[in-house]
């Protein structure tokens, strides 16, 4: 009987060492800080001598630790995230001396435009694989391949030519230092949004950093909205397709009948 108790009393041990050691291993860590932004405006208007805009955003962190923000150890990074829709990436090459499309790859759900600022640069801000796991900054957007089958050799490269053409087209963009505190715990954040920017709700995402250890983050809305005669051309785009096809090909019909009155030789 004695014996039989002994086997037990182990067993048990046995199963709650490794629960022990493991509430010992997880860190548990209680955060003072709190973190609060706002937006000079929460609507942009795109008219037809749109050129880009400059968007500022303020911010506070509340519970902030004297110490550690006179050393520096706070770092802030804010994105302005756009629409979100399925992106195709094609690859061209010369077939009998002609260009043409051979292959192609398509993302599902990446932004249409991003926009990003901090303090610093942000690979000096966290560990890499903390920022890629939250999707924070360009190279660490969450490409999937949409319907994709194969080895998975092509992957790499289709993304890659994705941040390329992207970030050369200004929708994609990065500015280490575009983010500055102004005060003992305020700061200020100026993100651009390109000429091209898309229609639809942006997001502006801020996070805070403490020390290499992600703190806390803010989300607020952004309306990009087109007036005037282009509302209402992209209006009729998208509720009324037909009629607008047909009005655009009577429009270029009668333009270029015009032009060939105009510069017709006597």
């Amino acid at each position: 009987m004695l014996r039989l108790a002994f086997v037990l009393f182990a067993l048990l041990l046995a199963f709650a060492a490794p629960a022990r050691a493991q509430s010992l291993e997880r860190p548990v860590t209680n955060f003072t800080e709190k973190l609060e932004i706002g937006i000079s405006t929460d609507e942009i208007s795109i008219t037809s001598d749109f050129r880009g805009a400059d968007l500022t955003i303020f911010g506070a962190i509340d519970g902030f630790d004297a110490n550690l923000l006179a050393q520096g150890k706070y770092n802030i990074i804010v994105a302005l995230e756009g629409p979100k829709d399925n992106a195709t990436v094609r690859k061209k090459e010369r077939v009998f001396g002609i260009w043409v499309n051979t292959n192609s790859m398509t993302f599902e759900l990446v932004p249409e435009s991003y926009s990003l600022s901090s303090t610093r640069d942000i690979a000096t801000i966290a560990p890499p694989r903390d920022v890629a796991n939250m999707g924070i900054g360009i190279d660490h957007i969450r490409l999937v391949p949409l319907g994709f089958f194969g080895d998975g050799s092509t992957i790499g490269e289709f993304r890659n030519a994705f941040r390329r053409i992207r970030e050369t087209s200004g929708v994609f963009q990065r500015d280490p230092g575009g983010v500055q505190f102004i005060s003992s715990s305020l700061f200020k954040a100026s993100v651009r949004l390109p000429a091209n920017v898309p229609n639809g709700v942006h997001v502006v995402r801020a996070y805070l950093f403490r020390d290499g250890v992600f703190v806390a983050a803010k989300a607020l809305p952004l309306r990009v909205v087109k007036t005037g005669l282009e509302q209402a051309i992209t209006r009729a785009a998208h509720e009324e397709p037909v009629i607008y096809g047909l009005f655009a090909v009577t429009l270029a019909v009668i333009t270029g009948w015009g032009a060939s009155l105009l510069f017709r030789k006597e």
